[in-house]
């Protein structure tokens, strides 16, 4: 019995040990994508807000470009 429950979790580890090695390669696919854009001249820092406000629900997009506007204008930003 316990030789069966450490074969599951040194497999169950492989598995995420390999996961982890994929993550890593579609971070630096990542990475560079980024640095393609910027190089053709596109602004990277906003690309990545671009990408996060499009994973947003458009409920909660709408409530936190409120707040941010809000929060802009009780300090003068516009």
């Amino acid at each position: 019995m316990a030789e069966a429950t450490d074969d599951r979790l040194r497999l169950l580890i492989e598995r995420v040990e390999r996961l982890e090695e994929e993550k890593k390669g579609i971070q630096d696919d990542i990475k560079d994508v980024y640095a393609e854009a910027k190089a053709v001249g596109y602004d990277a820092k906003i690309m990545r807000q671009i990408v996060r406000l499009r994973k947003m629900k458009p409920d909660d997009r709408k409530e936190m470009e409120a707040i941010l506007d809000l929060y802009k204008a009780a300090l003068g930003l516009g």
